[in-house]
Order: C-alpha cells, then structure tokens, then sequence
C-alpha cells in the first residue's frame, strides 16, 4: 500500500501547572535553568492567514486555554505565506519563550519545496496534538461523481483540470500527487499533469471551489465539512484507511482504487534557545490542555483524532516524519 506512516502510538504521562516550578525532566534549548516561571500568557504564532486548519487549530487552543483558566491570554497572531515558512522565520526571530507556533504535515513539505532557510529541526518541539484525514471534493454542481471520473480526466487532460489547497509541497499537494502515482504515472509525469493551485488559507480554496474556479479541492475536512453538509460541495472521498466518523457515508481513496492513505498531524513549536525549565512549562501547559474537558469536546466537534505526543517523542517522530515526507515529494516529483 501507498501509505504515508503518519501515526505513532505513545504514552504521554500527565503533568500539572504545579510542577512548572520543579526542576526540568526533559533536554531543552540555551539555558540550564532549573526554575521557570509558570506560564500565564501564551502567545500563539498561526503561520497562515484565518480559515485554514492551522488557524482553526491554533484558534481552538487559544479558546480550550483561557476557557479553562490554564494561562491568562493566549492571544494568536496569522503570520501567512509559503506553506508555513514565513511563519516559520518569525519563530526563529521569537525572544519570548512562551510562544508556540502551530505546525504540521504541510510545513514539513512546504520546507523542502521551498528550500526554507529556516528548518523545523531547528526549533523545540512541544507537542503533536491531533491527525485528521483529508476530503477530495468538487463543487455541488460538477459532473465528477466519483473519485476516478477526477483523476481520470485529470490524466487524460493535465492542465485543463485544476486542483486547489494548501500551501505547495503540503498534504494536499502530497495526496493529489500519490493518486495520480497510483493511476499509472511517473514522478514527471505527474509534474507536467497536475494543475495544483496552491493558497496560504484555507478561506481561498472554498472561495475558489464555490466560485467553480477550480475543479477540485483536497484539505482537511474539519475546513470543508460545513460545505459539504449545506450541499454547495460534493465530497468524492476521504484520504483514510477506514471511513471518517464525520463524513461516514463518503469512501476512502483507497475504497474508490487508489492505493492511499494519509492523514495530516498537527502539533506546536517554540523557539529553538529555550531554557530546559522554559520548555516543561511548556509541554505541562499544553498537557493540561490535553486532558481537559474543553479540549475533548473541541476534538469531537472538529472531528479531529488525538495524536498527542510530547516533548522528545514528538522531536523523534517529526525527525523520521521529515525524513519520510521528503522522500514521497521526491518520488513524486515536487522537489529534486
């Protein structure tokens, strides 16, 4: 199978907002500090504009956040533009060490396509939070009514049919290209056939798709789910191995032909020269927030699964996950 790893099972053992004056159990950053304040404000860095899953991911946090008094504000700034990199810069340039940055499956892409001066490696990861499938669809009123009448004219007619989402070199662009590998064609092949139109939000796709200005769309479905219930789009399938719970009447790809499956993680970083105290208060915040009520139902509603991972597991796992990203867009032909 055609399949995108992205998944690690792990335990996280829970920690309380007490502990952040107790001296760090994990590696961090620049200083060996061995108290930290307890974090009270958080500033959360969105690396794209508003309407996208990373904003409504950091958005989500904020809320969970000061909905259940765990820091005092956590205010969040969209920092947009090249699959998460300028966003990316900004965090490498951050001197307040209670900052976090949304990131995810799109940024490890967007890294290599862009040949980012700034690299994920060189940050210090808190946490993976949630993984969540992806949705093929067309606008409601196309004559694609499957997944195969898409990828079909898309071999047939190449730049004739055109596909949006995120940032280049992202999931979407990802899985667009595996399914045309999957239909029969070469990493050049599929360079020269696909039309990806890419965006920095995910408010630009659902405009372009409404307005039937692209032929298809490929995102997370917590960003299309509200189209598709109200009919203005038509979902052909979904990019996991078993039907989504929100979308239980949409096939997988791999239902519909092609052998696929992968799922987009989404997760936080901080600034690489953080304390190693600095980086458990971190980690203890963001552990409460994961076992309170107000995340559960924030995950529920989103329809996005627990992936939660911390501190130096997640950094082993985006290490591997690196690795394995950018040897898919090489063989599919997005990066050299």
């Amino acid at each position: 199978m055609r399949r995108l790893a992205l998944v690690i099972a792990a335990a996280a053992t829970a920690v309380t907002l007490a502990s952040c004056s107790s001296p760090a159990t994990e590696g961090g950053g620049g200083s060996d500090a061995s108290d930290s304040a307890a974090v009270t404000d958080l500033q959360i860095i969105v690396p794209a504009e508003p309407g996208g899953g990373w904003d409504q991911t950091g958005r989500s946090v904020a809320q969970a956040l000061t909905g259940e008094g765990i820091v005092d504000s956590a205010p969040v700034t969209n920092i947009g533009g090249a699959g998460g990199t300028v966003g990316l810069a900004s965090l490498a340039n951050e001197k307040d060490p209670h900052t976090v940055m949304v990131t995810g499956l799109v940024m490890v892409g967007a890294v290599e396509t862009n040949a980012a001066e700034n690299r994920m490696e060189d940050t210090t990861p808190i946490a993976r939070l949630t993984e969540e499938p992806l949705v093929v669809v067309v606008p409601a009123d196309s004559t694609y009514d499957t997944l195969e009448d898409l990828v079909e004219d898309i071999v047939d007619n190449g730049q004739d049919v055109s596909v949006t989402g995120g940032s280049a070199g992202g999931a979407d662009h990802i899985l667009a290209g595996l399914m045309l590998e999957e239909a029969g064609l070469s990493g050049s092949e599929i360079a020269e056939s696909l039309n990806y139109i890419p965006n920095s939000g995910g408010g630009e796709a659902v405009a372009l798709i409404l307005g039937n200005n692209a032929s298809a769309g490929i995102s997370g479905i917590g960003e299309f789910i509200e189209h598709i219930d109200a009919g203005t789009m038509k979902a052909l399938a979904v990019s996991s191995a078993e039907p989504a719970e929100n979308l239980p009447d949409v096939p997988t790809i791999t239902e519909e032909g092609y052998d696929v499956v992968l799922t987009n993680w989404r997760g936080l970083l901080a600034p690489a020269d953080i304390s190693k105290a600095d980086k458990q208060a971190l980690i203890d915040v963001v552990t409460e927030l994961h076992d309170s009520a107000a995340w559960t139902d924030e995950l529920e509603t989103r329809g996005w699964a627990d992936a939660f991972l911390t501190g130096d597991d997640f950094a082993d796992y985006l290490d591997s996950n690196i690795a394995e990203v950018t040897t898919t867009l090489t063989n599919i032909g997005l990066v050299g």
